[in-house]
């Protein structure tokens, strides 16, 4: 069984992107990942778009995730920072595949990141 829920009565605009517009969770133990981008682990930053770097964020991400037993199923709050907000679309292409549902809440925020860097990404989840 699930601790996310999306309450029965929750609505969004039509135009809303890829998530949940509230989230209901029961959980006695939060965890949170700090802002991952596609950084490898010797420094290197992969991924030479923002398709690219979407998805090895998430991958980051995913493995931060999985240090305390999680996955993207417990994910429940998402914020995304994106250097150029005109790669939305492409952003939301690789997010909505991989982020199951219910669809965690989310912010997207455009903003200047550091060098080489298109995507950053942090996100909370509850332990079952």
């Amino acid at each position: 069984m699930s601790s996310k829920k999306v309450p029965n009565n929750s609505s969004q605009h039509i135009t809303a992107g890829p998530y949940s517009p509230v989230i209901e969770i029961d959980s006695s133990k939060l965890v949170v990942i700090s802002g991952q981008t596609s950084t490898q682990l010797n420094g290197d930053i992969k991924g030479a778009n923002v398709l690219e770097q979407t998805k090895l964020t998430l991958e980051n991400c995913k493995k931060q995730l999985e240090t305390a037993n999680c996955s993207f199923e417990d994910v429940f709050k998402v914020t995304a920072y994106l250097d150029n907000l005109e790669e939305w679309d492409n952003f939301n292409k690789i997010y909505e595949s991989v982020m199951p549902k219910p669809l965690p809440v989310r912010t997207v925020v455009g903003c200047k990141l550091l060098p080489k860097i298109l995507v950053e990404i942090e996100m909370w989840a509850v332990k079952k």
